[in-house]
């Protein structure tokens, strides 16, 4: 049995990381860190784990999790990761962050977006970005693996095959994403009261949210050139899920079956992607409570330009279950386990 413990705990991402092992058949929780909650059960924190766990919550003390297990999940804000690792502790265990804190490769950009001091840039080489239908190999040899964020998985994930092949111009790529309240995490701030998300939608972050230079990043990587887009966020008032909708410039004379082919070219193989059919829209409720991404698109003859969509829910493929499949890969464990649940209904 692989050992693991969770920093961050009893954040929406990190409930949803115990959900998820729960299931695992080859991991045991031993450590649920909560800087919130210590010493209070975690039971009584989440009661839908009343009578399915009775450990108790305990703070963050990398350095002494580090001697009892062999995968350390962060799910902590910005900054709390880097504070905390070093070579000591890398060289006893393996660490998925779900912040941003490694999946940016120059300290300056993440500096910038974040306003943070980055507190271990000499790792920032060597973290993979765990996006595992792109980096598998890469992500079975690491020590730290940048999880990515939700935003930007299913933004990545619904673009970047055509990105790739250049079919599309990149830097006429406009995303559009709109995201359930849990995205925000689950501490009290005011945007995020019942009273001011529900009979409503907003847009926020625009031109400065901070999954922008992730985005762009990853997807300069797949082109090989620097690629700049524009992305703007909504907040939407439902529970979970991401629904992306982007928007860009065809190369002349692509034909549907064209873009068709290079989709199932990326896609096929992929247990997690699944290529809806011709004039289906991903929702996000087809998706919802599992790891699968959903994907299509549409050309518009008129404007010689293609919309893609994905679609994905943010606490699963865009956190903890993506996580999970990070740590399948790292342990030789198959990239399913553990993430095997049929999407919720209704």
């Amino acid at each position: 049995m692989v050992k693991a413990g969770i920093i961050g705990s009893t954040g929406y991402a990190g409930s949803e990381l115990v959900r998820l092992l729960m299931g695992h058949k080859d991991v045991e929780i031993v450590w649920y860190g909560s800087r919130s909650y210590i010493d209070k059960k975690y039971a009584e924190v989440y009661r839908n784990m009343f009578e399915i766990v009775d450990a108790v919550c305990m703070d963050d003390n990398m350095e002494e999790l580090a001697d009892q297990v062999d995968v350390i999940f962060t799910a902590t804000p910005q900054g709390l990761c880097a504070s905390l690792v070093n070579e000591e502790i890398l060289s006893k265990v393996k660490i998925i962050d779900l912040s941003a804190d490694f999946r940016l490769k120059d300290v300056k950009v993440y500096e910038e977006w974040y306003k943070l001091e980055h507190k271990a840039p000499q790792y920032l080489d060597e973290a993979v970005y765990g996006l595992c239908e792109v980096n598998r190999e890469d992500v079975k040899k690491a020590r730290i693996v940048a999880n990515p964020g939700c935003y930007t998985t299913c933004s990545i994930l619904t673009t970047r095959p055509l990105v790739a092949e250049g079919l599309i111009d990149p830097n006429t790529l406009i995303i559009d994403a709109k995201s359930g309240t849990s995205g925000a995490g689950r501490g009290a701030k005011l945007p995020n009261l019942f009273c001011e998300v529900n009979e409503n939608m907003k847009a926020y972050g625009v031109a400065t949210h901070r999954h922008t230079p992730e985005i762009e990043e990853q997807l300069s990587y797949a082109c090989h050139k620097p690629v700049t887009i524009n992305f703007t966020p909504h907040l939407v008032p439902m529970n979970r899920g991401i629904l992306v909708t982007a928007y860009a410039s065809l190369k002349p004379g692509t034909t549907d079956e064209e873009v068709r082919a290079v989709y199932k070219k990326y896609y096929d193989h992929e247990k997690f992607v699944r290529v809806l059919d011709e004039g289906e829209c991903p929702e996000t409720k087809w998706v919802e409570g599992s790891n699968y991404v959903d994907v299509n698109f549409k050309i518009d003859p008129r404007t010689n330009r293609i919309i893609m969509m994905g679609a994905l829910d943010n606490l699963v493929k865009g956190a903890a279950g993506q996580a999970v499949q990070n740590m399948n890969l790292l342990f030789g464990f198959d990239e399913d386990e553990g993430l095997r649940q049929v999407p919720m209904f209704p």
